[in-house]
C-alpha cells in the first residue's frame, strides 16, 4: 500500500487533475477518485453509465478489477476516464 499519483483526463472535463490513489486500488476505485474532482463540478453525472479507465491514447480499457500496482502505470502518467453505457 502506497500513495501513487496519476493524472486524470476525465471525459467532458477541460481540466487535467492530479489524483492520489493507492497502489492497491482497482481501476474502478481510480475512476471513482477521479470523478470526485470532475463530476458535479464541470461534468454532469450520467446515470446508467459506468466509468472506465484506459491509458492516455489507448483504445482498450484496463480491466475494472486490475490494481494500480499491476497495471504498469508510471507515477503521474495520464489515464483517461471514460463514460461507458452499463
Amino acid at each position: 500500500m502506497a500513495l501513487f499519483p496519476l493524472t486524470s483526463n476525465f471525459e467532458g472535463d477541460f481540466v487535467l487533475q492530479l489524483v492520489a490513489v493507492d497502489t492497491d486500488n482497482t481501476m474502478d476505485e481510480v475512476a471513482a477518485a477521479a470523478a470526485v474532482h470532475s463530476v458535479g463540478r464541470r461534468v454532469r453525472a450520467r446515470p446508467g453509465h459506468i466509468l472506465r479507465v484506459r491509458q492516455q491514447g489507448a483504445t482498450e480499457f484496463l480491466p475494472r478489477d486490475l490494481k494500480v500496482a499491476d497495471a504498469g502505470l508510471k507515477p503521474t502518467e495520464t489515464v483517461e476516464i471514460i463514460w461507458q453505457a452499463a
